[in-house]
């Protein structure tokens, strides 16, 4: 248990220094003309989401070791913290293997 402990803190760690790297490389929020928001900008939000989500659920368990929260609550916030990684890891191997097809495209 401590081990998987250790791994998600350590995965929350990355995905927050990697959101705090976005944020300083200038982004800007909007595509030249097209006045929505860019890929960076969508990227750095989800990561926050993901961010947060873990932070809420280390919250909850921390609630329920002190002894004011429910066990309940606490496999719904880990359930939903495991879809968000789930989903940022699916999104993160699409664009690898989109930039992996657009490498083999002949010039």
């Amino acid at each position: 248990m401590s081990t998987s402990i250790s791994a998600a803190a350590t995965a929350y760690g990355n995905a927050a220094r990697l959101l705090q790297d976005s944020a300083k490389g200038g982004a800007s929020s909007e595509i030249e003309g097209g006045g929505g928001a860019d890929f960076s900008s969508m990227l750095a939000e989800s990561v926050q989401g993901v961010v947060e989500s873990g932070n809420r659920a280390d919250q909850v368990s921390m609630d329920m070791v002190n002894g004011n929260g429910s066990v309940v609550d606490v496999v719904t916030a880990v359930a939903e913290t495991e879809l968000a990684v789930e989903t940022m890891v699916t999104v993160r191997d699409r664009v690898i293997s989109a930039y992996e097809e657009i490498m083999r495209m002949p010039i």
